[in-house]
């Protein structure tokens, strides 16, 4: 894969990726709210498949220092690449990965209609890993879903995945800020299950290097 990208102006592009109903759309506006507070220019640009629950859906999200940037990164151009569903991970790498690119998903497969019909197969875990290892840098997979059960809240997925993303030291913002963003943006008898999800997902990967 040798792909050129314009990198003028560009601090770093965040590709968060998944289907509908994981929360993708709030986890971008959460990332790029934070980004905003600690003074950079984020731009996010959206993309939907065809159905608003279980359709493919991404977020761009592009970060300068100085300037706004174009909504979408162009394909090779991705510096990180989180991924709330593992095939829809890996699809993504394959389109907007480079040699460079920094690569965490959540292992809880979300499966199509063909293959829950029995029309497709579905790659196994050890597969996806194999590939996305292939086409990264770095890989870091993480059991966000089922560690979003145990805290008795499957939708704290995507909340698990944004401590995962801050605790590899791939995004240019500390955890006290997002922590804030977090009691900013929700209730206060939510605010302790979302600041326990997110301490849980930072601590994970801020003790390891990859998987």
């Amino acid at each position: 894969m040798n792909r050129k990208v314009n990198r003028e102006n560009v601090l770093l592009n965040l590709i968060i990726t998944g289907v509908g109903g994981q929360g993708n759309v709030l986890l971008a506006q959460l990332v790029g709210r934070a980004l905003v507070k600690a003074g950079y220019y984020v731009t996010i640009g959206e993309t939907y498949g065809p159905a608003q629950r279980g359709g493919a859906v991404m977020s761009h999200i592009r970060i300068s220092e100085d300037t706004e940037l174009s909504p979408l990164i162009p394909d090779g151009g991705a510096d990180v690449i989180l991924g709330l569903e593992p095939i829809e991970t890996l699809r993504v790498l394959g389109q907007y990965g480079n040699p460079q690119v920094a690569t965490l998903t959540n292992t809880r497969p979300v499966y199509p209609i063909a293959v829950s019909a029995g029309e497709a197969e579905y790659p196994s875990l050890e597969r996806i890993k194999e590939l996305v290892h292939d086409l990264s840098r770095d890989a870091w997979f993480i059991d966000a879903t089922d560690m979003a059960l145990n805290l008795g809240a499957p939708i704290l997925t995507n909340i698990i995945m944004a401590g995962s993303l801050l605790g590899t030291r791939l995004m240019p913002l500390e955890e006290d800020r997002f922590e804030c963003l977090l009691r900013e943006s929700f209730p206060s008898n939510k605010q302790d299950m979302n600041l326990q999800a997110f301490r849980k997902g930072f601590e994970l990967t801020a003790k390891r290097k990859q998987t």
